[in-house]
């Protein structure tokens, strides 16, 4: 009686830990961001190539170094489904996905702040609302850099978690950021922008 009354709490708690453990990730990510800007003249990290294959720039190259992190590209888990990655800034704790062989990256940079474009690097202060603009986000699919059809839509308390580039992380139901009718993302959100 008394485990069929505590399982469905301890359930909760550990669900919540996971979110918690998912928004601690984002917030270091943002917080290397920071770091990062500081350092170089306002200019926000390269994206990198989608597929996460640049060794030598990309935000998942410069921002694990001010981290401390091993570089994404010596991280074996990222090639490897059986390893588990265990507890890292790189692995939100509630996604079960591992590599399909070439990557895993359960964290995703929206691919518009820096103009699409992998050598370009923008400027936080020329950005008109950080608060409100992407700059990473629950990846539901494979890819390092992509766009909103990329959001995961059931990863936490049937949404998914954002950073912006002013730092703070917020969670956002689906039903925000998604349309299953056409299983695209949604651009209209005011306090979800997409395209600084």
């Amino acid at each position: 009686m008394l485990a069929a009354i505590a399982l469905p709490g301890m359930a909760k708690v550990r669900r919540s830990a996971r979110d918690l453990g998912c928004i601690n990730n984002l917030r270091e990510w943002g917080r290397a961001t920071a770091i990062y800007t500081s350092d170089n003249q306002d200019r926000l990290p390269k994206d990198g190539s989608p597929n996460g294959l640049s060794k030598d720039e990309g935000w998942y190259v410069e921002l694990p170094r001010i981290l401390l992190l091993p570089p994404y590209a010596d991280s074996s888990w990222r090639t490897n489904p059986v390893i588990q990655p265990g507890p890292s800034p790189w692995i939100c704790p509630s996604n079960p996905r591992r590599s399909n062989g070439n990557n895993l990256f359960h964290y995703c940079l929206n691919e518009h702040v820096n103009g699409r474009g992998g050598g370009r690097r923008a400027d936080v202060s020329n950005i008109r609302k950080p608060s409100s603009t992407v700059w990473l986000f629950d990846n539901g699919k494979l890819a390092a850099v992509a766009q909103q059809n990329n959001v995961h839509t059931n990863l936490h308390k049937g949404g998914a978690h954002f950073l912006f580039l002013d730092g703070h992380v917020s969670h956002y139901p689906n039903s925000s950021y998604w349309d299953f009718e056409t299983n695209k993302g949604l651009t209209n959100h005011p306090d979800l922008r997409w395209i600084p």
